[in-house]
């Protein structure tokens, strides 16, 4: 670099220390996709100069797995990351499918049982993508698609069921109707992780006429309950007067309690109808 001189103006030059070193790769760019060692260098310099280097960026995010379309046609599936194609080649779409687990609630679903009385019911199921290529050719919306195999799967299971016999076997259902929605939802490329049905809402008048038949059930059980124990306490004193009958003994020892707990309470009222119990009861006391 030079020095002015005094009295000059001050100027400045700058000159090339060295050569520089400059590298020409030449690569095809026929092909759709571009690969390349240095591939995300490229891009960053493709999304600065957008203008000087012809290719199309597309980003495959975490968690998802991408679908690569050329012309509409689905050509392979990528994991996530940066892929850059050239422009002009052909239509290249990228549609991004996330792999993490899904929960789908299905409310107010309408279901009539075998004795014609209408649930309504909500549910509600977990799914994950596991073949995304298989969704992909089998189903245009596989949540859409799911959410209508469990409304068929619940009026299936549902319908060969009276309302006690659903109300009794609601896990058994339950399931019943995962089975049915998991061996669909493979045929998608999908797997079932959970499903569940929340809630079972019946209508007002069979709410009430539930409530009076568990109600009458209630009072039954508790009345042969009821019987039972006085069967039970009757057999009990059948037994025990006929032991006494037998066993004059026993008969003294039984009368001798009795009489401690008259003294005991310091009262006693005694009734008697048949003839000669008075004499006895006398003679006893």
């Amino acid at each position: 670099m030079r020095t002015p001189q005094k009295g000059k103006r001050s100027r400045r030059h700058v000159y090339w220390l060295g050569p520089k070193e400059v590298k020409v790769e030449i690569v095809d760019a026929n092909t759709v996709r571009f690969q390349h060692d240095l591939l995300q260098q490229i891009i960053h310099t493709a999304r600065c100069r957008s203008s000087l280097i012809p290719l199309l960026v597309l980003d495959v995010p975490a968690y998802y797995v991408g679908l690569l379309y050329y012309d509409n046609k689905l050509v392979e599936t990528v994991q996530p990351g940066l892929y850059a194609f050239w422009k002009d080649t052909v239509d290249v779409k990228m549609v991004n499918v996330d792999l993490r687990e899904r929960i789908v609630d299905i409310t107010g679903q309408d279901v009539m049982t075998a004795d014609k009385v209408t649930l309504r019911m909500n549910a509600s199921f977990g799914y994950q993508v596991v073949d995304a290529k298989k969704m992909a050719e089998t189903v245009e919306d596989v949540q859409q698609a799911l959410y209508r195999e469990t409304q068929l799967a619940l009026r299936n299971v549902v319908g060969r069921r009276e309302l006690e016999q659903f109300l009794s076997d609601k896990n058994e259902i339950a399931a019943e109707a995962e089975q049915m929605l998991a061996t669909r939802a493979d045929s998608f490329g999908v797997k079932v992780l959970s499903f569940g049905v929340r809630d079972v809402i019946l209508p007002g008048e069979m709410k009430e006429l539930l409530n009076k038949v568990t109600e009458a059930k209630k009072a039954a059980e508790a009345n042969l309950i009821v019987r039972r124990e006085e069967t039970a306490a009757m057999r009990s004193q059948a037994n025990t007067a006929k032991l006494l009958e037998n066993n004059p003994t026993l008969m003294r020892l039984r009368e001798l309690e009795v009489l401690e707990k008259i003294v005991e309470s310091g009262k006693l009222q005694v009734i008697v109808g048949e003839k000669g119990l008075t004499d006895r009861v006398v003679n006893l006391l």
